[in-house]
């Protein structure tokens, strides 16, 4: 089986070498660099990496692709797409062609978005840029994806994984106006509308982020519950922001309904009533956020949901309201999680009210 990676590149010296160890158990490696002004090329050309240079104007992440797509070599069994700042753990190509059928066309693995800084991974779900040579190309001018003009055979394996490492100080200023170009192409698309709203939010552009996440929540193929939820979530934290409480709570409850299967659902809501000071409603919201089993991957995973965060935020609710057995428990808790400073001096704090209180 003949097995190539290709990735697009502009300025990543940086993260040539770790990015070359964990792709070098692929046959072939080709790199399109799109315009790098720094050591890129010649570090790819040192590492044997089949390298061409073009400048795309105007740019378009889905052209870009396309064009390292059709730098791989036509007899190409399995094409990896793999940018830069990704990392294959070990092992991933005796296991991919341990689950590679001759009429598969596309793989699934586990995809690490974010991971803290023991490695732990935060935010994770599936993704699938493993496929065939023929058949694929990538469409939307960001946030782009593999379409199949056939009638996909696809297989998965969990256990190849991809790490990813952005570059916090790379900007994502081009994300915005691609997105608008990408709705006003495809309308209809419910993925991107739902990134253009998210987007919007992003830049504090609370009133078109409403509007547009709204549009999506309207889109005819918008129906997977999780990124509807999300949508309706992200509607709640604007009007938080425009300090339209009533309506903030209307859409937080919506989400809360549209999918409780979710932790983002319930956590979401009990962080509004906590940063308001409304322990009491806060609390149930938090504990139900526990009881929920975290057995999905999806890609609108939130810190507070995750990690220790619940149980600090039950900690010092508890606290607020003069329940210090409850508050030293959940903090406790989230120290078993993480040994954060912050809890720690929490922790003080609480045995030393419980000290005084007990006295009184």
């Amino acid at each position: 089986m003949k097995i190539c990676v290709y990735a697009i590149c502009k300025n990543e010296e940086k993260f040539i070498e770790r990015w070359y160890e964990s792709v070098k158990e692929a046959d072939k490696i080709f790199v399109l660099d799109t315009g790098s002004t720094d050591e890129s090329v010649s570090k790819l050309k040192k590492l044997g990496v089949t390298v061409k240079s073009e400048i795309i104007s105007p740019w378009r992440f889905d052209v870009a692709r396309n064009k390292s797509l059709q730098m791989v070599d036509e007899d190409t069994d399995v094409c990896v797409c793999l940018d830069l700042d990704e990392v294959f753990e070990k092992g991933w190509r005796k296991k991919l062609e341990r689950i590679w059928q001759e009429d598969t066309t596309r793989a699934s693995y586990t995809y690490n978005w974010s991971l803290d800084d023991k490695g732990k991974p935060l935010v994770s779900f599936y993704s699938d840029k493993i496929h065939t040579r023929e058949g694929y190309k990538w469409t939307h001018p960001v946030h782009e994806v593999l379409s199949y003009d056939g009638e996909e055979k696809r297989v998965f394996d969990e256990t190849i994984v991809v790490n990813h490492f952005p570059d916090r100080s790379k900007s994502r200023g081009s994300y915005l106006p691609l997105l608008e170009l990408s709705v006003k192409e495809d309308p209809t698309d419910d993925r991107n509308m739902h990134y253009l709203g998210r987007e919007y939010m992003y830049y504090e552009r609370w009133n078109e982020a409403i509007d547009t996440l709204i549009r999506h929540l309207k889109l005819e193929k918008a129906v997977w519950k999780d990124e509807r939820c999300a949508s309706m979530r992200f509607i709640g934290r604007c009007y938080k922001h425009l300090k339209r409480p009533l309506e903030a709570v209307m859409w937080y409850e919506k989400a809360l309904e549209e999918a409780p299967h979710l932790k983002e659902a319930y956590s979401e809501l009990a962080l509004f009533y906590y940063e308001n000071g409304d322990y009491d409603k806060a609390i149930p919201l938090f504990l139900k956020t526990l009881k929920v089993n975290k057995n999905y991957k999806t890609y609108i995973t939130e810190w507070f949901s995750t990690d220790f965060s619940v149980y600090d935020f039950l900690s010092i609710c508890y606290f607020n309201l003069k329940q210090y057995d409850k508050a030293l428990e959940y903090a406790n808790k989230a120290l078993e999680i993480e040994k954060d400073e912050r809890v720690l001096q929490n922790k003080k704090i609480i045995m030393e009210k419980a000290t005084i209180y007990s006295l009184k």
